[in-house]
């Protein structure tokens, strides 16, 4: 390998989640309990919960984000950040 190139073997990435009012202590745990969430905490700001997400391929972070986290109710809004270093 050349100097310089990294190869990244995991993808890793924070989705941003807002839900509706009253609804953050109860989306917790679920969210926590999807198979690509590391870690998930409430916080205080433009959204309410931060998801931890480490996966083999860009493709699952997006799955979990639009399919898993969206799909659950009371769940409004997500945003996703993948890091760009380790």
């Amino acid at each position: 390998m050349s100097r310089g190139v990294h190869l990244c073997s995991m993808v890793h990435a924070f989705i941003m989640v807002k839900t509706g009012a009253g609804e953050s202590e109860r989306l917790l745990a679920p969210i926590r309990e999807l198979e690509t969430v590391t870690e998930a905490h409430i916080v205080a700001g433009a959204y309410d919960i931060i998801a931890e997400v480490d996966t083999d391929e860009v493709y699952e972070v997006l799955q979990t984000a639009s399919s898993k986290v969206q799909g659950l109710q009371g769940v409004t809004d997500t945003k996703t950040y993948i890091t760009m270093d380790d």
